[in-house]
């Protein structure tokens, strides 16, 4: 199959892309968000943080089952996961094939994760019996202190979980610092997940100026040197990184109020940005393997063949996701900016 260096500069085609961290939502904004994830790519790993909590087996077959059907003629995959509590071993067994992972949260570090967990050595009966099933576990990788060192402070709990429970594929979410870039490599059972905005952006973008509350997310954007080391990993397409948009929709009287929610909404244009970055940089050639190859091998997924074409034809980002009232737009990551790559056509083949 011709690869990305084979192919022409002015159409690239990207095949199975995956997004290996994506929150839906739920209600009336599920409904609004998915169609952008759902044409763009053959399959995305569904974040757990609704309002109850998916920590059920029937809960996950009603959200799967809604999913499914509001992306209606798009061929799209969502990979479901659990909220991580004291599951016992049958129940995880009962869960293993329908579910790709399971998702932990450190109580109240972000969006809906009240309920999450304390004490890690509270649940080793749980991670024992994850790791003897090959279930793999989520994590959002911050503690409760400052907010610049809570993804660094956790590094100690990654290596404590990696070295415990060395047969557990263990995969850090939404990486956002030099050090969880380092850590990496220590262990066989460690990869992770890296956004398109924090390959993109840093705190001054966010808090520079004046305060953008849009890029406001959690884990927060961190220095210039951490997206660096963040860019190293996912420029070389390390076999141990994948794609995961961690795209997390927010109406704006939620965003742009005293207690600003946090996520930022990349989904629209998450495959245009990633093709203009690696071109920028000179590793196109490696964009298959960040958006979609090392997701296959590390889940061991063989996802549709959903090919996904981009052209390079300038176009200006819409500030918003649609034409709902002012204070319930979605505010769209790099609105109103103009990206050299969009996408042309999607299809399926054999």
């Amino acid at each position: 199959m011709p690869t990305l260096k084979d192919q022409s500069l002015e159409t690239i085609t990207l095949e199975a892309p995956l997004d290996m961290h994506l929150h839906l939502r739920q209600g009336k904004m599920l409904k609004r968000v998915l169609p952008a994830s759902a044409k763009h790519f053959a399959g995305a790993v569904i974040m757990p943080n609704l309002l109850p909590p998916i920590t059920s087996l029937d809960a996950l077959q009603t959200y799967r089952d809604e999913i499914v059907a509001l992306a209606k003629g798009d061929v799209f995959e969502p990979y479901m996961t659990l909220f991580f509590k004291g599951y016992n071993h049958d129940e995880l067994q009962a869960a293993k094939e329908h579910i790709i992972g399971i998702k932990l949260y450190p109580d109240g570090v972000t969006t809906n994760s009240a309920g999450g967990v304390h004490s890690l050595q509270d649940y080793h009966d749980t991670f024992a019996a994850m790791a003897d099933l090959g279930i793999p576990l989520l994590v959002h990788g911050e503690t409760d202190g400052f907010v610049l060192d809570r993804e660094r402070d956790f590094v100690v709990q990654y290596r404590y979980l990696a070295e415990t429970f060395p047969t557990l594929t263990i995969i850090m979410e939404h990486i956002t610092t030099r050090e969880a870039a380092q850590v990496l490599d220590d262990y066989p059972n460690l990869h992770a997940t890296i956004t398109v905005h924090h390959l993109l952006i840093t705190l001054n973008d966010l808090a520079g100026g004046l305060l953008r509350p849009h890029l406001f997310c959690k884990p927060i954007a961190k220095r210039p040197e951490d997206r660096e080391a963040l860019l190293e990993l996912a420029l070389q397409g390390h076999p141990k990184v994948m794609f995961g948009s961690d795209s997390a929709p927010h109406p704006r009287h939620a965003k742009e109020a005293c207690g600003c929610a946090a996520g930022v909404f990349s989904a629209p244009v998450a495959l245009p940005l990633l093709v203009q970055l690696f071109e920028q940089h000179g590793a196109l050639a490696n964009l298959p393997a960040f958006v979609s190859n090392n997701a296959q091998r590390i889940y061991n997924l063989t996802p549709v063949r959903k090919q996904v074409t981009l052209v390079r034809q300038a176009w200006q980002v819409a500030d918003a996701l649609d034409d709902a009232p002012a204070e319930d737009k979605v505010t769209v990551f790099a609105g109103g900016e103009t990206l050299a790559w969009q996408v042309q056509d999607v299809k399926v083949v054999a």
